[in-house]
């Protein structure tokens, strides 16, 4: 890509594409700026604390066929590794600007680094509202509203925290209510791993909609980059 100082400096020549180039840290580089810290966020130790599920719902979860992600989570305190490709990742076209060129997450990539199958339909997650997140963490994880409730509005959002999900998994087990604890235990899983987030702590409450018949969920979850 060409770039011109009197566009911006350092940036693309053609703004249309790259639209948020100037709130990109590859400015701050440009300008010798300092820049925040960078902090790596790894859930491989919350992975690691929950375990394998337990025997009675083992059977559900690798009919899912998301157990590969169980051992996914890879620690590295590369910082300039970790700089680097910071730097070179735009949003707007979901690559890396290498100097060989733009270099693209596949699919396949996917397949094969978290051996998880590449098949049905794309799907994309529907907007909700607090109501029908509400209903939906009593219809599939057995909480009251008043528990969903307080802990949305705890996590200001439609969010809850892992460690609640983690707890409520716990407490599911010894009840013996096995379908909504293989529930907790998978969004646990996705939200540690394919949907972690910047929080750290927090996971979205859509991504149950796709736990919601587990016969299906290997179909139900854009594994999208």
């Amino acid at each position: 890509m060409e770039f011109a100082a009197d566009v911006f400096p350092g940036g693309p020549s053609d703004p249309s594409v790259l639209t948020q180039y100037a709130d990109h840290v590859a400015g701050s580089v440009w300008t010798g700026e300092e820049r925040l810290e960078l902090k790596l966020s790894s859930h491989g130790k919350k992975v690691h604390s929950l375990g394998r599920s337990v025997p009675a719902i083992e059977g559900l979860v690798i009919g899912t066929r998301l157990s590969p992600l169980i051992a996914c989570s890879v620690d590295t305190g590369d910082q300039g590794l970790l700089s680097s490709f910071v730097e070179r990742w735009h949003r707007e076209t979901s690559s890396f600007h290498l100097p060989v060129g733009d270099v693209m997450i596949t699919l396949d990539d996917v397949s094969s680094l978290l051996h998880l199958p590449m098949v049905g339909d794309l799907h994309v997650f529907q907007p909700l509202h607090m109501d029908d997140a509400v209903q939906m963490l009593v219809d599939l994880l057995m909480v009251s509203a008043e528990a969903a409730r307080a802990e949305t509005g705890q996590c200001r959002g439609l969010y809850v925290r892992l460690q609640w999900v983690r707890d409520i998994y716990k407490r599911r087990c010894h009840a013996g209510h096995w379908t909504a604890a293989s529930r907790e235990y998978l969004l646990h899983l996705l939200g540690c791993t394919l949907f972690a987030n910047k929080s750290a702590t927090n996971v979205h409450v859509v991504f149950l909609e796709a736990l919601r018949d587990l016969r299906y969920v290997v179909h139900g979850i854009s594994y999208t980059t």
